[in-house]
């Protein structure tokens, strides 16, 4: 059976042992029996060009999975053998990105607006007594806060707050996490890894826990990434 996931996941990460049959029929054959849902190829990594023969091998595109070109060239790819994506890299895009947002969100918001409480309180008023505080009335108490306000006219996501106001740190932590392993991991042996909860703390876990398996999988061994649609 599929473990309890408290919110859908958008981007599973399928990992396939050496020798595997790991072609995208078969991540999303253990998509569909896993977490009974379909998906398609999602491009996250980017592909690694090792120095020497680098200048050759970004031309072709063995052991990838769903790789995009560039001028010719491989960049990104849905998954494929491990030692063949460049993790770091795909990290490092991640960390720059979230790092600009966070230092936007600080200049525009952290420092012209009061801290606020964030979802995850009101949420949790909601579910302790569903019939004083319905789910709509959580929502209107949680977005009437200046600093979400500000938020919701400033295009940033309010329902990440707890991580803005956490600092940047945490911020990019969470988001290059994310980059490499999504919103759940299915490891080589079908088992599914992904938050206990919804809460932040718990996406930290799983990440942390994900991304460690992850990175001792055996170099031959292969990934994908699906989307959930």
């Amino acid at each position: 059976m599929p473990a309890p996931m408290s919110w859908p996941a958008q981007v599973v990460t399928v990992c396939f042992a050496a020798g595997d049959d790991a072609d995208w029929f078969a991540a999303a054959e253990k998509v569909h029996a896993r977490l009974h849902a379909h998906g398609t190829p999602a491009r996250r990594y980017h592909v690694r060009h090792r120095r020497l023969i680098g200048w050759l091998t970004r031309f072709f595109g063995y052991y990838l999975l769903d790789a995009a070109r560039r001028f010719g060239a491989v960049t990104l790819a849905a998954g494929g053998r491990k030692s063949r994506l460049d993790l770091t890299g795909t990290a490092a895009k991640a960390t720059h990105h979230a790092g600009l947002r966070w230092r936007a969100w600080n200049t525009h918001i952290g420092t012209t607006t009061k801290p606020a409480r964030p979802w995850e309180d009101f949420l949790a008023q909601h579910l302790a007594d569903p019939t004083k505080i319905t789910l709509n009335e959580a929502r209107r108490r949680f977005e009437q806060q200046p600093r979400v306000l500000a938020m919701l006219a400033s295009a940033f996501d309010p329902y990440e707050l707890s991580v803005y106001q956490a600092g940047e740190a945490t911020y990019v932590g969470l988001h290059w996490r994310i980059a490499l392993v999504g919103d759940a991991l299915i490891t080589t042996d079908g088992r599914v890894l992904s938050p206990a909860s919804d809460s932040v703390a718990d996406r930290f876990r799983f990440l942390n826990e994900a991304c460690g398996y992850l990175r001792n999988l055996r170099p031959d061994a292969r990934v994908c990434a699906v989307a959930i649609a």
